[in-house]
């Protein structure tokens, strides 16, 4: 029999940042996670702290990069990897409108910070933006792939994996805690993204999924080390690769790819860009996404030893460290849940 504090399910953003909670005061944990999620390792893993389709403030910007970019540092010494890449964000305008819209948005207080004042002129040859670009500042991009990819063999070094289904129907009540096949525990977080559909403690939570695919793109006249934001995304990986997305599917709840998704992409991508490109990979995962585009964190009305941490969205790489926070401190020093992410919002 193993004794831990908590047992986790799931090993996206939301499950890492947690888990990092853990290590940091010194709980013991094991996780729980089959591969079956795609939304963190598919996800173009930018932070960006600016809705640019409205050039509004991203909720909590501040609150999060504060916490999430230390994090990722962390993370970067521990698994002596590079996964967080500061990267330009340039918004291509359409009009002489959208121009005046973004220098309006730029002098507002909550959005000074992140807006440039300065207009970009297109120098491109291959890039159609005649109105040139506003460029987001304090942006960037974590290789969310590479650093799950690093962190669940980090977590399996250490004995803190299972790369197994979990079995919600063995979950056992015991006097102080729970017991789960060979393990007891004081408390079980569930952060399976999409997944929690199928957990009987918390499937009826209003997670509603959008699907998301992306296309990866080998472009080798582009040549440009900035994103692009228009009707899609257009990041760069370098070796003249980059990524292209995103689609919004409210309906298709599998992971598999589709040539509806790659044409509307295609599509957007070429009032765009003006030179000879291949696809090269495309991918596909349901984001946990929330009617409210809030997260769904707090504790079971009945079963107070579990605890959901989803509904990170389409923003998880800037969410996810504050989140975890909220629920670490919510589970071991009572402290109040922010009121807008609390699932209790929905009773």
């Amino acid at each position: 029999m193993k004794d831990v504090d908590y047992l986790i399910v799931g090993c996206g953003l939301a499950s890492i940042a947690f888990c990092e909670e853990l290590r940091a005061h010194n709980k013991t944990f094991v996780v729980f996670d089959n591969n079956s999620q795609k939304s963190s390792i598919v996800a173009a893993g930018l932070y960006n702290p600016v809705i640019l389709k409205r050039f509004s403030e991203v909720w909590k910007a501040k609150e999060q990069l504060a916490l999430a970019l230390p994090v990722y540092r962390a993370l970067e010494k521990e698994l002596q990897i590079k996964v967080d890449y500061k990267l330009r964000i340039l918004r291509r305008f359409t009009s002489i409108q959208e121009q005046n819209k973004w220098f309006t948005a730029s002098d507002k207080p909550s959005l000074e910070k992140f807006l440039s004042t300065k207009l970009v002129k297109n120098t491109s040859a291959v890039i159609d933006a005649p109105f040139g670009f506003g460029e987001v500042l304090h942006a960037g991009r974590i290789d969310t792939e590479t650093l799950i990819t690093y962190y669940r063999n980090f977590l399996k070094q250490n004995g803190y994996f299972e790369e197994i289904t979990f079995r919600h129907s063995q979950i056992e009540f015991v006097a102080d805690g729970i017991q789960y096949q060979n393990i007891r525990t004081k408390h079980v977080v569930f952060a399976e993204g999409f997944g929690v559909k199928q957990n009987p403690y918390f499937k009826d939570m209003p997670l509603t999924g959008s699907k998301g695919e992306i296309l990866t793109i080998e472009a080798p006249d582009l040549n440009i080390d900035y994103a692009i934001k228009s009707s899609v995304f257009i990041i760069p990986l370098g070796d003249d690769l980059y990524n292209v997305g995103a689609t919004y599917d409210n309906v298709d709840k599998t992971n598999a790819t589709t040539e509806k998704a790659k044409e509307e992409l295609l599509s957007k991508v070429n009032t765009v860009l003006k030179c000879k490109y291949e696809v090269v990979n495309q991918v596909a995962g349901i984001r946990p996404t929330v009617k409210d585009r809030r997260p769904l964190v707090g504790q079971h009305a009945k079963h107070k030893n579990l605890y959901v941490l989803n509904g990170l969205g389409t923003r998880g790489v800037m969410i996810a460290p504050y989140v975890a926070r909220e629920l670490f401190q919510f589970v071991e020093n009572s402290k109040s849940l922010d009121t807008e992410i609390d699932i209790k919002r929905f009773n």
